[in-house]
């Protein structure tokens, strides 16, 4: 089995001494669903130490959780944690159906009248109305890309700072049609590097000898991003908001392409 990244899990009543995760098992999936399905008890694999991009921040707001399927994991540590800290929070948890969405029952028993679910075949969530009754509230939002875009859009036209939406992107964006290679150019030297269709601007810099900062390589963290100096990116993150994706101003580097021949970036 590769090497595989799942949220680690910590419910209240087994905070001091056990770490949970859930992988969904996927017999045609080509991640890690089937290897690790295949383990038993007494299995033997290697870790490597846990590192947090997704972290509760510190603020004198109530927080928000709000899950779109499999991404409830790691909302989950934070509502643990939030409870531990005797923290103001709600968590919102909407799926498809109530039959396939994963720790329901766990989430109700463990955090009671915080959490309220919504079902795309019974009660589907208003997103709109929810950001509404979120003013004030400092958001954490994971789940699939069309979840977080809606969300982000309902919290932005609810007046929501930009500054209090955090979000991580449950899986790793896809490519969108035909890719093309396109050039950047470093302004701090004009250098130019070619990015090819298969690459990432990040793996076309590393490439070519520079080091670049950056983390998550989803689109989700913010680590990467630079400023746009000329040409037109073509944004595929969850950070930015629809404002600062129209003013081609800045973009995240790990995920997002050109539409333009050539990107001047602030490097």
């Amino acid at each position: 089995m590769g090497a595989r990244s799942y949220s680690l899990i910590r419910w209240p009543e087994h905070a001091d001494d056990r770490l949970h995760i859930a992988v969904q098992a996927e017999p045609e999936g080509t991640g890690g669903s089937k290897a690790m399905h295949a383990l038993e008890a007494g299995g033997e694999i290697a870790l490597s130490d846990p590192k947090n991009s997704f972290a509760l921040q510190d603020t004198p707001k109530p927080i928000a959780l709000i899950a779109g399927g499999i991404g409830v994991t790691p909302l989950i540590s934070m509502a643990t944690e939030l409870q531990e800290q005797g923290r103001d929070f709600a968590f919102h948890y909407t799926g498809r159906s109530a039959a396939i969405m994963a720790y329901r029952a766990e989430l109700q028993g463990a955090f009671g009248d915080n959490v309220t679910c919504y079902y795309d075949d019974a009660k589907p969530a208003d997103l709109a109305a929810l950001a509404e009754t979120l003013k004030g509230h400092a958001l954490y939002i994971c789940g699939p890309r069309g979840m977080i875009d809606a969300m982000r859009s309902a919290a932005e036209i609810a007046g929501v700072p930009a500054d209090d939406v955090h979000v991580e992107l449950f899986t790793t964006p896809d490519a969108v049609g035909s890719e093309t290679a396109f050039e950047v150019e470093l302004a701090s030297s004009n250098e130019v590097v070619t990015v090819a269709a298969d690459q990432t601007i990040i793996e076309a810099l590393e490439a070519a000898g520079h080091d670049v900062l950056y983390d998550c390589q989803r689109g989700d963290c913010g680590i990467c991003q630079v400023d746009v100096l000329a040409g037109e990116p073509d944004h595929r993150d969850v950070v930015l908001s629809e404002a600062e994706k129209a003013s081609g101003k800045v973009m995240q580097i790990c995920v997002s392409r050109a539409k333009s021949a050539r990107l001047v970036l602030d490097m």
